[in-house]
C-alpha cells in the first residue's frame, strides 16, 4: 500500500490539534473526545556472517514509527481508531547486506515505508470488534506473531471479534484477508480464519484451545496449558502444548493438497529465584506422515523468537525439527537483564542438526529508552548442511508520546 508521508503527518497534526472539530470543547460536533499520538525511533547495527559464498553483511538501519489512537469517533461511545506508519531506512550509511546488495549475506531489513496499522475498534460491553490493518499476536507468537524483532513488523488485514463476557474466558475469532510480510511490497492475499479460546482455571493453570485455518497451507488444531506458582520465593512457570496439522480446509489456489498429517509438542519449565533464572524446553515440529513430504510449520509466527536467534530454521526441515534448549539468566533492576540460551537441534528421527549459543543483554534506562546487545553462534550438525553462522546486534529503542 502506497501513501503520502506528508499527508499522513498532516492528518496526525490536524487530528491532534485543538481545533473545534477535534477538541473536547463541550460544544458542537466532536470528531473524537481524546487522542494519543506516539512515536518510536529504533536505530540498530547488525552483523551477519554465514558460511558460504557471500560476503559478511553489515547493516545500520533505523525504524521510525509515528501513530495515533483516537477515541469516541464521531461521538459514538466505544468507537475508536488507530493509524500508524513505519519507515525503515539505512540512510545510505551502511547497506552492505542483501536485499540491498546481492553480494552479501541476508539481513532482512530492506528500506521501505508502509502503513502498518489502520483499524477501527468498537467496544460494546465486554465484546470488541476490530476491522482493518492490525498487529496481531496470539499466545506466545509460535503460531501468530508480529515479527517485532525485524525493523518492519508483520501485520494483518482483519475482521476480528474478542469476547470476555464470561469471567476468566477470552474468545477470539479472526478473519484474515491479507498478510503484510516484513519483505518490501509483500502482501499475501488470503482467506484464512483463526479461532482461539483461553480459560484461566486458576493462577496455576490456564488452558487454551485453538484452530487456525490457513488457506492453501494447512489447518492446525491444538491445546496449550500454562501456569505459574510461587514456592517459598521460587517463582516457577511452565507450558505444555500439543497441536495437530493437516491439509487446508480452504483453498485459494487450484492445487488440491494431499493429506499431510504432522504433530507438534512442547514442554517447558522456567524458574526464577531472587535475580537468577533457569529454564529448559523441549519442542518438536514433527515430520509429515503423508505422501507430500515436509514437516509441521508455523508460517505466521514470530520465527526469530523460535529455534535460535541465528534464524537457521525459519523453514522447518523436511525431516522435522527437535529443539532442546536451556536458559540461564540474571536480572537486576539497575544492571539490566543478562540471558544465555543453548540449543541442541535434531531431526524428528534423531539426525544431528547442530547447536547454537545465544547471548542477550537488555538495559532499560527509563520507561521510554532501552538498549539491546545480542549475539548468536550457530554450528551446523553432521546430518544437515545448514552452514555455520555468527550474528551480532546493537540496538537502541526510544518510544514516546506527544
Amino acid at each position: 500500500m502506497k501513501f503520502s508521508k506528508l499527508s499522513f503527518a498532516a492528518a496526525c497534526v490536524f487530528l491532534g490539534t485543538s481545533s473545534p472539530v477535534a477538541s473536547d470543547s463541550g460544544t458542537g460536533f466532536q470528531l473524537f473526545s481524546d487522542s494519543l499520538l506516539y512515536a518510536q525511533i529504533r536505530p540498530r547495527y547488525e552483523y551477519a556472517d554465514i558460511d558460504g559464498g557471500a560476503e559478511a553483511a553489515n547493516a545500520f538501519t533505523n525504524r521510525t514509527v509515528i501513530g495515533g489512537k483516537f477515541s469516541q469517533l464521531a461521538e459514538v461511545k466505544g468507537l475508536s481508531a488507530t493509524i500508524e506508519a513505519t519507515n525503515v531506512s539505512h540512510f545510505g550509511i551502511m547497506d552492505d547486506y542483501k536485499p540491498e546488495q546481492g553480494d552479501y549475506d541476508v539481513i532482512m531489513d530492506p528500506s521501505q515505508t508502509r502503513m502498518t496499522q489502520a483499524h477501527l475498534t468498537y467496544q460494546m460491553g465486554k465484546t470488541t470488534f476490530i476491522a482493518g490493518r492490525k498487529m496481531l499476536t496470539l499466545d506466545n507468537h509460535r503460531f501468530v506473531g508480529h515479527v517485532g524483532w525485524r525493523q518492519m513488523p508483520q501485520t494483518f488485514d482483519v475482521l476480528a471479534v474478542i469476547d470476555k463476557s464470561v469471567k476468566n474466558l477470552t474468545l477470539t475469532g479472526v478473519y484474515i484477508n491479507g498478510i503484510n510480510k516484513i519483505f518490501e511490497n509483500r502482501r499475501d492475499k488470503t482467506n484464512s480464519w483463526l479461532f482461539n479460546a483461553s480459560y484461566a482455571v486458576m493462577p496455576e493453570l490456564k488452558v487454551t484451545g485453538y484452530t487456525y485455518l490457513l488457506a492453501s497451507i494447512h489447518d492446525t488444531i491444538g491445546v496449550r496449558a500454562t501456569g505459574k506458582r510461587n514456592i517459598s520465593g521460587f517463582k516457577l512457570s511452565y507450558e505444555a502444548e500439543y497441536a495437530y496439522q493437516d491439509k487446508p480446509t480452504f483453498e485459494t489456489d487450484s492445487g488440491i493438497k494431499p493429506d499431510q498429517e504432522a504433530q507438534y509438542y512442547k514442554l517447558a519449565v522456567k524458574g526464577k529465584y531472587d535475580r537468577f533464572v533457569l529454564g529448559a524446553a523441549y519442542e518438536v515440529l514433527g515430520e509429515k506422515e503423508g505422501d507430500g513430504g515436509g514437516a509441521f510449520s508455523t508460517p505466521l509466527a514470530t520465527l526469530h523468537a523460535m529455534a535460535g536467534f541465528a534464524d537457521r530454521f525459519l523453514k522447518t526441515p523436511d525431516k522435522g525439527l527437535v529443539d532442546i534448549n536451556f536458559t540461564l539468566g540474571y536480572i537486576d533492576k539497575k544492571l539490566g537483564k543478562f540471558l544465555a540460551f543453548y540449543h541442541l537441534f535434531e531431526s524428528d528421527g534423531g539426525d544431528d542438526y547442530g547447536s547454537e549459543l545465544d547471548l542477550v543483554y537488555v538495559r532499560k534506562f527509563n520507561k521510554n529508552l532501552s538498549m539491546f546487545v545480542k549475539s548468536a553462534f550457530y554450528w551446523e550438525g553432521d546430518d544437515l548442511a545448514n552452514n555455520d553462522a555468527i550474528k551480532y546486534w546493537l540496538m537502541m529503542d526510544y518510544k514516546f508520546n506527544f
